[in-house]
């Protein structure tokens, strides 16, 4: 397996949920397939993150190999989060997990249909959610091959996108 991406192998885990971090990070630890896991707690974070910016601007460069996203959080949701995402040729190729409560048929749905790579629902009993993570972590970190970095530009968000006031589009690259 070849995960020379160039960046370190980290995961992005967008939760809003203290308990549901606390699961889902002491799930991860059991097989330390990645660099590091990245916490950001609303759809915000998640874009800044991404687009390196706020709190990221200084981190390196690099795409996390996962991202795994809760839908129902503060701010910008997950979805919105999904649709600039797999809006971004520069970020579109990061695979995308929903690790969510809804069982609802629309969101399970609208998510598939905006390019999600897996929707994974909740179980409530601890050792259920703990064994599901845990198989996230050892597949997407440990046996999915992730994509190279893109060459090019950095990431830019679509203009269709602007119109949300919460959401700050990352700012120009520079000219040669």
């Amino acid at each position: 397996m070849n995960h020379d991406t160039g960046s370190a192998l980290n995961i992005l885990l967008a939760e809003d949920d203290p308990l549901d971090v606390q699961l889902t990070l002491a799930a991860l630890a059991e097989h330390p397939l990645a660099s590091k896991v990245i916490v950001v707690r609303d759809g915000v974070e998640v874009l800044d993150y991404l687009y390196r910016r706020g709190a990221f601007a200084s981190r390196p460069a690099g795409n996390p190999i996962l991202v795994l996203l809760d839908l129902k959080m503060p701010r910008v949701n997950g979805l919105e989060v999904l649709k600039i995402i797999k809006a971004d040729p520069q970020l579109k190729v990061i695979p995308v997990v929903i690790l969510s409560s809804s069982r609802e048929t629309p969101d399970l749905v609208e998510c598939y249909q905006h390019g999600v790579n897996a929707y994974v629902v909740k179980p409530v009993e601890y050792g259920e959610f703990v064994k599901a993570v845990r198989q996230l972590g050892i597949f997407w970190a440990g046996i999915n091959e992730a994509p190279p970095p893109l060459s090019g530009a950095a990431p830019t968000r679509p203009e269709t996108e602007a119109a949300n006031p919460a959401v700050t589009p990352p700012p120009p690259a520079a000219g040669p």
